[in-house]
Order: C-alpha cells, then structure tokens, then sequence
C-alpha cells in the first residue's frame, strides 16, 4: 500500500481469518477479523460479492433505460440502468456489461468506454460496481435463463434531469449525474485521459 497523497502516516489492515455463515447464490457473509497497524484488532460482518456491471446505453436522442421490481426495498417498478451481476466465473467487467446489454434491452454497441468503478457500501461488502458508457448501438439479443420482468424505458435525453430526479437506485443515479455532467463538456469516461474499451 502506497502512502497517502496528503503525506499522512500509511495505514494498513491485515486479514487474520474468519469464518463463512452463510453461503448463498449471490452472495457470502462471513465473520472475519482484522488487525490495523497500530496493533488493534476488530471483527467485521462481511458480505462478499463477485460484483455487477451497469450500462449507459445511448444514442443522440435517448438513454435507454427499464424498470424492473425490487422486492428487497417493496418497489415494483424501480428506474434504473441496464446491469447485471458478474456472474458467470472468470467473466471481465467489459464481457459482463455487453451481455447485460443484449440480454436487459436487445441492444449491442460498437463504442464501449469504462465510466468509473465504485464500492456500494464499503461499511459490510466488497461488491464493486462497473460502470460502462456505450454507443452507435444496434440490435442484438440473448436470453438470461432468469426468469426477470423488465419493461424497456427509452428515455429522452432531453428529459434527462427528470430521470435522475425520479431515480432511486444508486448506480443510476451516478451514471446519470455523470452523462449529465457529460453532455455539458464537463467529464469524460475515466477523466481527461480515459480511453476507449476495446469493441
């Protein structure tokens, strides 16, 4: 671990073990204990997670996109991004994100950029979210094997700050104040020096 940009003290955190006490489908939580540089040592409850990818799809006009049932939250017609877990073993984010595509919105793209990676809540899990800016779209469908009730939303650009103000899901709100940001010259995927994933 390098040293902080700001000159403070490095830090560290050691793993020293745990246990698994659940070990579901999506997800494992386990109890496991660390010990920090400074001697001291904690217990944490932890959900592991093999992480999801989100897709901006878009064209000139719309952003593509569905609502679909959240049953963890009760909402039965959550806005969000096209996306999907990283489920399938030893499958990149970017191969992850283009089936995702195919499979939540009928949809391939010849320009894919990576936008940014972020953790949903540092506090309990390690799941990691990919974000993915595509376009020059074009049809293209695949079937997930999930039984998933998914209405495609093309939504206009145009009307872009009305999804964001009516989103609830995290991803989406990010990627959204993003592509936002993004139409007005302010960003670029992965900033100024982002570069293009390979198609």
């Amino acid at each position: 671990m390098s040293a902080p940009a700001d000159g403070s003290p490095r830090r560290s955190i050691e793993p020293l073990g745990g246990e698994t006490v659940y070990d579901g489908r999506l997800v494992r939580v386990r109890i496991e204990r660390f010990r920090h540089a400074d001697g001291g040592e904690v217990t944490r409850e932890i959900v592991r997670h093999r992480g999801a990818v989100a897709v901006v799809a878009r064209d000139e006009q719309t952003v593509w996109l569905v609502r679909q049932p959240r049953e963890a939250v009760l909402e039965p017609d959550l806005l969000e991004l096209p996306a999907g877990r990283l489920d399938v073993e030893g499958e990149e984010p970017l191969a992850a994100a283009k089936r995702e595509l195919a499979e939540e919105i009928g949809f391939g793209a010849r320009s894919w950029e990576p936008i940014l990676s972020y953790y949903t809540s540092a506090g309990f899990t390690d799941e990691q979210v990919h974000l993915f800016h595509a376009r020059d779209l074009y049809e293209q469908t695949a079937e997930s094997g999930e039984e998933e009730r998914i209405e495609v939303v093309p939504w206009p650009l145009a009307r872009l700050d009305d999804a964001i103000g009516q989103c609830r899901d995290s991803k989406t709100l990010i990627a959204l104040q993003w592509l936002a940001r993004s139409l007005n010259g302010g960003l670029h995927p992965q900033g100024a020096t982002g570069r293009r994933a390979n198609s």
